[in-house]
């Protein structure tokens, strides 16, 4: 006989307050914003960076993985069955058969998608798990100014039918990069994925404006939302009450406070 207490499971991550809708989830997680506060500090650069970088995507593929993976009822043995017959688990966990696809975006995204495919190898059937790996970069004008997106190559495989499609990108600035991802995974390749989901250290106001309004059944999670460009009126409201007065970018289409150019910080690469 199962016990009723794990018949389902009803885990859900706390989150601040906001008005951006349901598919957005900016952590309430005092660990993280920790370890967030010292990546982003001007005195941490490797190796301690990419030290933090790891552990806060091993933290956040482990919160997103609970909250979306499906789940499945089990019925496992423990190493006490030989003596008692009642020492199985009989409830739910995550579905090992669930299919999923991690897309790295180099150069920042490349280590959190290594991670999260590390994860997900663990946790479900690697037949199951696939990595694939993007190479953009962000176009700018004669003025530094961002205009967009440009696709260098990709290594992609080609079915993404039922998968759950994973984009671990720290810095979520404009979203045109993650934009065009999504679009391209959902138009170009064989099937239709079963869920797009953003997963980022630190999100603008723009870039949950740009992708929200892209693409109306993305999810996005992220451990920060920063928008310390807002004025001091527009800061004392809950994110997401004025969000066409709401600003998180400057004019070079960086992010404040933000965590400066990570992809360059990760590598010791400056161009």
């Amino acid at each position: 006989m199962p016990d009723i207490t794990y018949e389902r499971s009803r885990y859900s991550p706390p989150e601040i307050e906001h008005r951006y809708g349901p598919k957005v989830h900016l952590l309430d997680d005092p660990v993280a914003l920790a370890w967030l506060a010292r990546l982003a500090s001007q005195e941490t650069a490797q190796p301690e960076l990419g030290r933090l970088v790891r552990r806060l995507y091993e933290h956040l593929s482990l919160v997103v993985l609970g909250a979306e993976l499906p789940r499945a009822r089990i019925d496992v043995p423990s190493r006490m069955v030989s003596s008692r017959p009642e020492a199985v688990y009989r409830g739910v966990a995550i579905d090992r058969n669930a299919r999923v696809v991690t897309v790295g975006i180099a150069r920042a995204g490349t280590v959190p998608s290594q991670i999260c495919y590390e994860t997900l190898n663990e946790l479900l059937d690697p037949a199951g798990v696939r990595q694939d790996h993007l190479f953009m970069s962000r176009t700018v004008d004669e003025q530094g100014r961002v205009t967009g997106s440009s696709w260098h190559d990709a290594k992609i495989g080609r079915d993404v039918a039922n998968r759950m499609v994973l984009i671990p990108d720290p810095m979520g600035a404009t979203g045109g990069s993650i934009s065009q991802a999504m679009t391209h995974y959902k138009t170009k390749l064989d099937g239709t994925p079963a869920a797009m989901i953003s997963m980022n250290l630190i999100v603008t106001p723009e870039f949950i404006a740009r992708v929200t309004a892209d693409h109306p059944d993305a999810v996005i999670y992220a451990f920060r939302l920063d928008r310390a460009l807002s004025s001091r009126e527009v800061l004392a409201t809950v994110p997401g009450t004025h969000p066409a007065q709401e600003r998180g970018l400057d004019d070079h289409q960086y992010i404040v406070p933000g965590a400066g150019g990570l992809g360059e910080l990760l590598n010791n690469a400056w161009i």
